[in-house]
């Protein structure tokens, strides 16, 4: 006996329609990608003005001082340390919303739009060969914290230019970013604890 592979069912119209409109999501995962063009330009300009500003350029120095918001009493004549610091924490940023965004848009399509069919491409995602929306949910958290840190360590270097009430609300907005992605995390164990007792 010859089995056949069975064939996909044939949506009614309705249904077409409804699975269909995942569709409508695809522009949006093309906005992400120009706002990743846009971090990507936002990256090398500021590295650009740090290395100009390395080398004595201080119109590049003015342009560093006033984008991270340092503030002295006297103009810095030079790089010092903790604008270097300051700027090296945004580039670093940048990068980390960078990598939020490839999640949310490689995962965010196979997940709700349509697969990649990347099963053995050499540049798979590790992560990727076992997305849902459970597993992207808490990576996002994940990288959200780590964002949230790096605008905290941010502000922590350059306390001398906030006001405290500014910076206790960041960090109470960074422990609810931490207990946000625990709350998740713990959720998610359980749930996976608990699907195999489902299938009895």
């Amino acid at each position: 006996m010859n089995s056949q592979p069975p064939s996909n069912p044939k949506l009614g119209l309705l249904p077409q329609l409804i699975f269909g409109s995942r569709w409508l999501q695809l522009p949006l995962y093309l906005g992400l990608i120009l706002a990743q063009a846009v971090y990507v330009f936002q990256f090398w300009t500021e590295l650009v003005h740090l290395i100009e500003a390395a080398f004595g350029n201080s119109a590049a120095l003015e342009l560093l001082v006033k984008s991270i918001g340092y503030k002295a009493d006297a103009g810095p004549l030079k790089l010092n340390e903790t604008i270097i610091m300051l700027v090296v924490l945004g580039l670093i940023d940048v990068v980390m919303i960078s990598n939020l965004l490839i999640m949310v848009i490689v995962g965010g399509y196979e997940t709700f739009v349509s697969r990649m069919n990347l099963e053995g491409h050499p540049d798979q995602p590790e992560w990727l060969s076992h997305v849902n929306a459970s597993v992207l949910k808490v990576k996002l958290a994940t990288a959200i914290i780590g964002i949230s840190s790096i605008h905290l360590l941010k502000t922590f270097i350059n306390a001398d230019n906030y006001a405290e009430k500014t910076l206790l609300w960041q960090t109470v907005i960074h422990i609810a970013f931490l207990l946000s992605a625990m709350a998740i995390a713990m959720t998610d164990r359980l749930l996976a604890h608990h699907a195999p007792d489902d299938k009895h």
